[in-house]
């Protein structure tokens, strides 16, 4: 039983490796899956890697699983000591089987603020777990943990760049530029994460609610952020008249319109401590606001200007109703779209 036990704990412990392996090998791997495959076959990893899919054969996950768990619940619990690169090596096995374990995910928090871990591996690891589990709650509310981390490194550089003078204060400013660009390139990647989540899941309202909160804390203030979304998501919800998340998020963004438009009071002083923390214009490279900024501060929008802004909202909404007529024109007894469209007057 002793002997049986050992070379099960040396299999699972060759597979753990084979799939750290994998990613070393094959750093693009973009999807993960389970093989149908009833039993093993001999001398062969139960890893297989085809074109940037990684899939892991069945039979091997109903002793990986519980293997793994149960090194991760050792650990947490100090029964059982493991280096730092076995530890991140078992929690990312763990979680792309089962992402939906707290544990591991505050296991891998701690290695990220002991900079065992960078920020960026946990986007990375939970963007696979997604493609399978495209659910999953808590790689969702990772996710916003292992963001709010990164806004506050980039922040914390982009006001050290401020207080530099002469030949410092330039070359500062250069870095906080480059570093406002790779926010605007996380930005996407993320907006790209939850479209996948959205298409692989119905009515997962887990990834909307994630696309809201990007925008919140990612894109702020950034009006043109707010009218392409609502351009890429049109044709979304044309092809998902059923989904009620969908169009939630699109009242999100024609409401988030009307307070940039100064329609409805916009938040200011008592915003959120990230806020607080992060500059507006940090968040996205546009060129025209950081322009104004340095210039003259923000300055008020003049009437011709604001008469402008009202127009192109009115036209927005007016073209929200065009489009919930059309479909339930084409997809009749819909419940959703009839809901939706008395939620897209501006009155």
């Amino acid at each position: 039983m002793a002997e049986s036990q050992l070379e099960l704990d040396i299999l699972v412990q060759r597979v753990v490796k084979d799939i750290s392996n994998a990613f070393n090998r094959n750093p693009n791997i973009d999807e993960i899956g389970v093989i149908p495959c009833p039993e093993g076959r001999y001398n062969r990893s139960p890893i297989v890697v085809v074109e940037n899919k990684l899939g892991v054969e069945s039979w091997c996950v109903k002793f990986l699983l519980p293997y793994v768990h149960h090194k991760v619940l050792l650990y947490r619990q100090r029964k059982h000591w493991l280096d730092k690169e076995a530890l991140v090596d078992i929690t990312s096995t763990l979680l792309l089987l089962n992402p939906d374990v707290t544990t591991a995910w505050n296991v891998r928090k701690e290695l990220i603020q002991s900079g065992v871990l960078k920020a960026e591996k946990d986007l990375y690891l939970g963007k696979l777990a997604l493609t399978k589990f495209p659910k999953s709650p808590e790689t969702w509310i990772h996710r916003r943990w292992v963001l709010q981390q990164i806004l506050r490194r980039l922040s914390a550089v982009d006001c050290e760049g401020k207080l530099q003078q002469g030949e410092a204060e330039r070359a500062a400013v250069g870095r906080s530029q480059q570093f406002r660009y790779h926010l605007a390139q996380l930005l996407h990647k993320e907006l790209n994460v939850c479209s996948d989540a959205a298409c692989n899941y119905p009515s997962n309202y887990n990834a909307w609610s994630h696309r809201i909160w990007v925008l919140q804390h990612m894109a702020k203030g950034n009006v043109k952020v707010f009218h392409d979304e609502l351009s890429t998501t049109r044709q979304w919800v044309s092809m998902h008249v059923s989904d009620h998340s969908g169009f939630h998020y699109r009242q999100f963004l024609l409401r988030e319109l009307i307070e940039e438009f100064s329609l409805t009071p916009a938040p200011s002083k008592n915003c959120s401590p990230l806020h607080q923390s992060v500059p507006r214009t940090c968040f996205l490279p546009s060129i025209s606001v950081l322009a104004n900024e340095e210039q003259s501060g923000i300055e008020t929008i003049d009437e011709d200007e604001r008469e402008l802004d009202l127009t192109k909202l009115f036209e927005l909404f007016h073209q929200e109703m065009e489009l919930c007529s059309d479909l339930i024109r084409s997809f009749p007894g819909h419940e959703t779209l009839w809901s939706h469209r008395p939620d897209t007057t501006p009155y």
